[in-house]
């Protein structure tokens, strides 16, 4: 397999990135590893994290041919794009597209969503300051589904995003959420070109559905990113933290069957991985990890 054009010599690890995969982002252009890195854990939201090990994870991730990376303000609150600004400068910027996101912020009930205008441009300069960046390559609206309607977002965050783009601070546009109707009332409303989705725990072992939307998505020529293929914890061995908002019985579901596997002798997150890498028309799927 030939190199991707992002492959730099000296830099990256020949064998690893040999072994991946890369796809081209819908109509972006964007050659895309199979495997992205999300940032999420970098801010501890999954458990507390160290520091070192989350910039050795991050280095390790992109010279073994991970390419896109993903955060968003909301991960710890900044920290995790804090400490991409302290890692992202020690690598090579042809090495990797970054992606962030606006609308979802603070732990406080009344200043965790915010998706006006003003707030979105003020947003993309945090975050570009936070990681030490001049522009991102996806800048992407953060769980649509919690502003007051969705009409806010086509007429007020899309537009605003919009004026991002124009200015150079970013190159693509991303909506992001989990209820996948969303995505179609978006895309077929706004007149702001939607480039990228993202949708979480949709494409996964207990939770397929995102496949019945990929056709769409593919007509309309939109990248397609899934996220957390584990189900955010749920299909792993320890299972999912407290905080999960799934109902009870799923929870008891993937924990039988995770310790159907174990008593196999295979680990339920390599099936779920496995599941969530072969999905057709999927351009590359999110993981993250902290070590």
């Amino acid at each position: 397999m030939p190199f991707p054009k992002m492959y730099v010599e000296g830099f990256h690890d020949s064998e690893a990135v040999a072994k991946m995969k890369y796809n081209i982002l819908g109509r972006t252009g964007l050659e895309t590893s199979f495997l992205s890195f999300g940032a999420s854990a970098l801010g501890s939201v999954f458990r507390p994290t160290n520091e070192e090990d989350s910039i050795e994870v991050v280095k390790y991730a992109v010279k073994s041919g991970i390419n896109y990376i993903d955060t968003a303000p909301w991960y710890g609150h900044g920290k995790a794009e804090t400490l991409l600004g302290k890692v992202l400068p020690e690598l090579p910027r042809e090495t990797y597209y970054l992606a962030t996101k606006v609308g979802r912020y603070l732990p406080q009930a009344e200043q965790m969503f915010d998706f006006r205008a003003e707030r979105v441009i003020s947003s993309v300069d945090e975050s570009l300051q936070r990681m030490g960046q001049e522009y991102v390559d996806v800048i992407q609206v953060h769980d649509m589904e919690f502003a007051p309607s969705l009409d806010v977002i086509i007429n007020e965050t899309l537009p605003a995003l919009q004026k991002v783009k124009d200015s150079g601070k970013a190159r693509f546009i991303g909506i992001t959420g989990y209820p996948l109707e969303n995505f179609r009332t978006v895309i077929d409303r706004s007149q702001v070109q939607i480039d990228i989705v993202l949708t979480y725990c949709r494409g996964a072992l207990n939770d397929s559905s995102l496949l019945d939307y990929i056709p769409y998505f593919q007509e309309k020529g939109v990248g397609i990113i899934n996220a957390s293929p584990h189900g955010m914890g749920l299909l792993s061995p320890r299972g999912s933290a407290a905080w999960h908002p799934a109902h009870s019985d799923i929870k008891q579901a993937c924990r039988e069957a995770a310790q159907y596997c174990e008593e196999k002798g295979v680990d339920i997150s390599r099936i779920a991985m496995d599941f969530a890498l072969n999905i057709p028309g999927v351009h590359t799927t999110l993981f993250s990890t902290a070590r």
